[in-house]
C-alpha cells in the first residue's frame, strides 16, 4: 500500500523544523547519505539499519532540543527501546541522501514513543515510517517517571 505523501514546510524559519502539509503533524528533521557498508549484496540499504538512521533522527532531535541523550544519562535515566515498528516503503542505495523526519509522539508515566519517516532526499520518497517506544529505567534498571526534561520536552515541542 502506498504511504500519504509527505509534503515538508519548513517551520518559522527554523529548517530543523517541518509542518507536514499532507497531516498537519510536525517534524524535526536530519540529513544523512547512505554509506556502502549500509547495504547488502543486492546494493540495497540492509533493513536493520533503518534502526540506526532512527537513532540518528532522536539523537538529532534531542540535541537541537538542548537535552542530549549524554545529558539524559548523566541525570541518571536510561531509555531502553522496548518495541520498534517499521514499514518500508522503497529502498535506499548507496550513496543516496534521506531525510530523517523524528517527531515526539505518546508519553505515558514510565514509557515515550518516536515516530519517523524516511524520505530520498533527491526524489521526495517515502522510503519508510516507523516507531520506536521506549522505558524509563533508572541506573539499576528498574522502571521509573519519564524524568523532568523529557516530559518538558514533549509539552514545548511544536504542535
Amino acid at each position: 500500500m502506498r504511504p500519504k505523501p509527505f509534503i515538508p514546510e519548513v517551520l518559522n524559519g527554523d529548517e530543523r523544523y517541518v509542518r507536514n502539509k499532507s497531516d498537519g503533524t510536525v517534524w524535526h528533521r536530519c540529513l544523512n547519505r547512505t554509506l556502502y557498508a549500509d547495504t547488502d549484496r543486492s546494493q540495497v540499504v540492509y533493513h536493520a539499519n533503518y534502526l540506526r538512521y532512527f537513532e540518528l533522527g532522536r539523537a538529532s532531535l534531542m540535541r537541537d532540543a538542548a537535552y542530549p541523550y549524554r545529558e539524559i544519562e548523566e541525570s541518571g535515566y536510561i531509555y531502553p527501546i522496548i518495541e520498534i515498528g517499521i514499514t518500508y516503503h522503497s529502498p535506499l542505495y548507496y550513496d543516496d541522501a534521506m531525510w530523517i523526519y523524528t517527531r515526539p509522539s505518546e508519553m505515558e508515566r514510565v514509557r515515550l514513543r518516536f515516530e519517523y519517516t524516511i524520505v530520498q532526499e533527491q526524489t521526495g520518497g517515502i522510503v519508510c515510517k516507523g516507531f520506536t517506544r521506549h522505558c524509563a529505567v533508572n541506573k539499576e534498571g528498574i522502571p521509573v517517571e519519564v524524568d523532568a526534561k523529557t516530559t518538558h520536552l514533549w509539552k514545548i515541542f511544536p504542535k
